[in-house]
């Protein structure tokens, strides 16, 4: 924070991205994080961990949309669901709109996030107090080792960049163990960063540990989220048998729940693949 700004600096990328503040309303370090939260002039709130965006109040419905709604509607009949990360809640929210889903279940390895945006972050949260909605603070990774075997329908890998604790998330020993979770015709979607900025560290490399860990369809959808370095992002969906470019149009189409940018076209939209991705 210098002057008046906050600023997320890609240094390896030459590239920043910068918001006008008003003041800092939330700092702690919790046992994993340095957890901030900013008063922005124009975005609303601000989360940052470590330094790094996790949302603004204004663009956040695009990343916890797109996170949610594809993997959902891909699967035939989503019941049992659950988020690995996920803390902010945002992704949670977007799962239980779903009235199919009859258990979601967030694995979140830091309490402090989600106490933190229960507090500054409301709007996220709502699904909190939902009876279909469980909250588990431990590590993710070994949750997924020691989960019953085809006990999830989809799994929705909601974590911060690749580095870290958050590493072992894109290993093929991960992948997995998820699969290993899934019941047939299972679905993880797990964000895989910028297209433009990590194509060859990030998405190369998880379409090759998803095939190595044996999931037979996989495909990387694209959407903006302004506040993330680039401004673009990536969701990579894998599928325990079938294909993850198809979905439940018809559903879709007659969604019995509101949204800001997803719907069916959006969808078809996502799927579309980049030259830069072929």
């Amino acid at each position: 924070m210098r002057e008046g700004w906050f600023t997320e600096a890609v240094e390896d990328e030459g590239v920043a991205f910068s918001l006008a503040i008003d003041d800092r309303v939330h700092e702690e370090q919790s046992e994993y994080q340095h957890i901030e939260v900013y008063r922005t002039r124009r975005w609303g709130r601000l989360l940052v961990l470590d330094g790094c965006v996790m949302l603004t109040e204004r663009d956040e419905f695009l990343y916890h949309e797109m996170m949610a709604h594809p993997a959902l509607f891909a699967h035939r009949e989503p019941r049992r669901v659950a988020i690995v990360g996920g803390g902010d809640c945002g992704i949670l929210r977007e799962v239980l709109r779903h009235p199919g889903v009859e258990h979601a279940l967030q694995v979140e390895l830091d309490e402090r996030v989600t106490r933190v945006a229960e507090t500054h972050f409301p709007d996220l949260c709502v699904a909190n107090d939902d009876e279909r909605a469980e909250l588990r603070f431990t590590d993710g990774l070994r949750w997924i080792r020691e989960a019953e075997p085809e006990s999830l329908d989809v799994v929705i890998v909601d974590s911060t960049d690749p580095v870290g604790p958050a590493a072992g998330l894109f290993t093929r020993e991960f992948l997995s163990d998820v699969r290993s979770a899934l019941g047939p015709g299972g679905i993880v979607v797990q964000q895989s960063e910028s297209p433009l900025l990590h194509r060859d560290s990030v998405i190369g490399p998880l379409h090759r540990a998803a095939g190595e860990a044996g999931f037979d369809g996989v495909h990387t959808l694209t959407f903006p989220v302004p506040s993330y370095p680039s401004g673009w992002w990536s969701a990579t969906l894998m599928v325990n048998g079938g294909d993850p470019r198809n979905f439940r149009e018809a559903d879709s189409e007659e969604k019995p729940f509101e949204t800001r940018y997803y719907n069916a076209d959006i969808h078809r939209a996502a799927l579309a693949v980049p030259e830069l991705l072929k």
